[in-house]
């Protein structure tokens, strides 16, 4: 073989899957269409965001790359839902277009074990369904050990812009024509997915003043948990908040037709975004609204260009300057590029195991859009498990499974390979039943260990790490060991600090139970010299700790099903009872355990208890 691992596409799954690879000391390839598109941000220029923020912190814990990259490249930076509770508070920067993806490709090339060409690759070697290799457009064979693919939106993409269509990546980019038509031939059901973006708008023709400033925070940020901050709190760029207008609602409604998805185009067969769609479905779904929110994002320092999120169309040209002029402060704009749909293929993610690798063919992993998932954060963290679960085959080892209660992460991939999708997949907090647990502060305390026995995290950072675990519970153990009595001094105290008198003795730590008390409140007893992230642990573990220590009991119930394997060989068709639905889903997604087909769309515990009574009485029976 002339490598270990082949990874087929440079955006952001491609990127952390091969740097994960070569990290790990296997001999991998990058290939990619155009090396000037690697870790490109077609849509929107920003990292992080509500669940997504969580998925970047993780990528980080696991030795990844997204969040120091991230860190290094934006030009905003804010905490969103900081007034709300720590299970949903996440971090959202606005990346600068032009630097992220020179970092980026600067992190690459410097990558020992790993090389990059550009090429487009249109088939795969399989033989005796085992994958062997990649075959390029110019009918070149490169062999490996493992492939890896990562397509993005470049499997049969096609550009949708009123009724006219282009077949074209998203820059106009020369796209993959045959390899999903190829993997159809080797059994991969292929499903058609579409998404869109917005106007590009000259920032020097916007009127700022018909618009809400949106500032970053005033205090620092990182999404990576071992890099200090490399930015200045004044030196960020703002963005601003406007509102459709009564004008805008009739202008989509006077032209709908013109839409490619509403019948500009007769032959779409691509499900979009629920959770991120056009302006059309908006007014359409929404129709009670009177307006929709936009933002004006700035894409980079270095360009005079501004993203309007929230505005993705597929209106003709014409139609498009009539929108853009109807928003506040865009009566003058000039458009530097159109909005446009996509229209791709993936596959249908059920095919694939828990570690990303496929069914079909063995060592052929997946991850990204290609999953059927939006986001590139969604897409960074599926590439870094691919590539993390590549390297441990060629090892020897065991896969690395994130569950649910573990990592958004685990949530995610379970989401796809379990329940599959139709629309583009993107993390939301409420697909976490045990949110509480995957917190944007516990990232590192939960999934730091997993990075350093996968061979990701060096010595220097998991000795920090294991410092500041220490220090949490050194905090942990001074509030709990320090008990105060209810002395006058002490009631005095805690009146003046609007909290009631204490009645009996009490401990700190329990004391910092009340909502009106907190660590600095207490530094009038013992010294507080600690990082405010260890004293903010302990905060949230300690006023939690009612709802932590339930929502722990649920999610162990779950692993308790999860650790009850079901074997490869089962077959569901001799399992007697069980329902006809139940039967075809099971051999379908071919779940790994009890707590997998129990997560399964239209299977119900009945089901479940059906299975479990053949696995513990009849399964061995009938493999004699």
């Amino acid at each position: 073989m002339e490598y270990e691992v082949i990874v087929v596409g440079g955006g952001h799954a491609g990127c952390e899957a091969a740097l994960a690879c070569a990290r790990k000391g296997h001999k991998t390839l990058l290939v990619t269409g155009n090396i000037n598109n690697i870790a490109d941000m077609p849509c929107n220029p920003s990292i992080g965001g509500s669940a997504k923020g969580i998925v970047v912190r993780e990528i980080d814990a696991l030795g990844g790359e997204m969040g120091k990259v991230a860190d290094r490249s934006h030009i905003q930076i804010k905490m969103l839902n900081n007034g709300k509770g720590p299970a949903v508070r996440a971090l959202r920067s606005q990346a600068d277009k032009q630097v992220y993806p020179k970092e980026m490709l600067k992190v690459l090339e410097n990558q020992d074990n790993l090389e990059i060409l550009e090429a487009i690759v249109e088939d795969l070697i399989v033989d005796n369904d085992t994958i062997s290799g990649i075959i390029l457009e110019n009918n070149k064979k490169i062999t490996s050990e493992i492939v890896i693919l990562t397509t993005g939106t470049y499997l049969r993409p096609s550009i949708m812009v009123g009724d006219t269509r282009r077949n074209e990546g998203p820059h106009g980019e020369k796209p993959s024509l045959y390899l999903s038509k190829n993997l159809a031939k080797l059994g991969f059901e292929i499903i058609r997915l579409k998404t869109g973006t917005p106007q590009r708008i000259k920032k020097d023709t916007i009127d700022f003043s018909k618009a809400k400033i949106e500032n970053g925070d005033n205090c620092f940020h990182t999404f990576s948990h071992y890099q200090k901050p490399q930015y200045k709190i004044e030196d960020q760029v703002p963005c601003h908040l406007i509102y459709t207008t009564e004008e805008t609602r009739k202008i989509i409604q006077e032209n709908l037709n013109k839409s490619s998805m509403y019948g500009g185009l007769d032959d779409i067969e691509g499900v979009g975004p629920r959770y991120c769609p056009s302006i059309e479905d908006k007014i359409v779904r929404f129709s009670d609204k009177e307006k929709h929110q936009l933002f004006l994002e700035p894409e980079s320092r270095y360009t005079d260009s501004i993203y309007i999120q929230g505005f993705s169309t597929s209106m003709p040209y014409d139609v498009q300057d009539q929108l853009v002029k109807s928003l506040p402060g865009l009566k003058n704009a000039k458009i530097l590029k159109y909005a446009y749909a996509i229209e791709y293929d993936a596959i249908y993610p059920t095919q694939l195991k828990p570690s990303l690798e496929t069914k079909k063919i063995n060592n052929l992993f997946t991850a990204g859009q290609i999953n059927g998932t939006s986001g590139y954060e969604e897409a960074a963290g599926q590439g870094l498990i691919a590539g993390i679960n590549a390297s441990l085959k060629l090892e020897g080892k065991d896969p690395l499974i994130l569950k649910r209660d573990e990592a958004y992460i685990g949530v995610l991939i379970d989401d796809l390979v379990t329940k599959g999708v139709r629309d583009p997949y993107r993390l939301l907090t409420s697909r976490a039943e045990y949110r509480l647990l995957l917190r944007h502060d516990n990232a590192d305390l939960r999934l730091t260990e997993y990075g350093y026995q996968v061979g990701l995290i060096d010595e220097d950072r998991y000795t920090f790490f294991k410092n500041k675990k220490a220090k949490i519970q050194e905090l942990e153990n001074k509030l709990i060991k320090y008990r105060i009595n209810p002395t006058k001094e002490i009631n005095n105290y805690l009146l003046e600090i609007n909290s009631t008198k204490l009645k009996d003795g009490s401990t700190l730590y329990d004391l910092l139970k009340r909502p009106e008390i907190n660590i600095e409140k207490l530094s009038k007893f013992i010294e507080i010299d600690y990082d405010l992230e260890i004293i903010e642990q302990v905060e949230i573990n300690n006023k939690y700790e009612g709802y932590i220590n339930k929502v722990k009991k649920e999610a162990q119930k779950m692993s308790n099903l999860d650790n009850k394997f079901i074997p490869e060989d089962i077959d569901y068709n001799k399992i007697h009872n069980l329902a006809s639905e139940a039967k075809q889903k099971l051999n379908e997604i071919r779940p790994t355990s009890v707590g997998q087909a129990l997560r399964i769309s239209g299977i119900n515990p009945s089901d479940i208890s059906i299975l479990m009574v053949y696995l513990k009485k009849e399964y061995n029976n009938d493999r004699k």
